[in-house]
């Protein structure tokens, strides 16, 4: 009997820590995902530069041809 209540203290200890760690892991991904948002929002305003220079340099170049 002594066994079994030692057995179950260990599961709950067990249990507890886990909860706790759980937690800490949600936080940490909630702020992983707070970064990539912000890098994410950051790189696409560099792509649409990019696409915007390409094709302005490209319609230029097709105009000064044409003329």
């Amino acid at each position: 009997m002594q066994l079994a209540i030692e057995a179950l203290d260990r599961i709950a200890l067990h249990e507890k820590e886990c909860g706790e760690r759980w937690g800490e892991a949600m936080v940490e991904l909630r702020e992983l995902r707070k970064v990539t948002d912000a890098h994410s929002a950051r790189w696409e305003r560099l792509a649409w530069l990019v696409i915007a220079t390409v094709l302005t340099t490209a319609g230029a170049t097709w105009v000064t041809n044409i003329i």
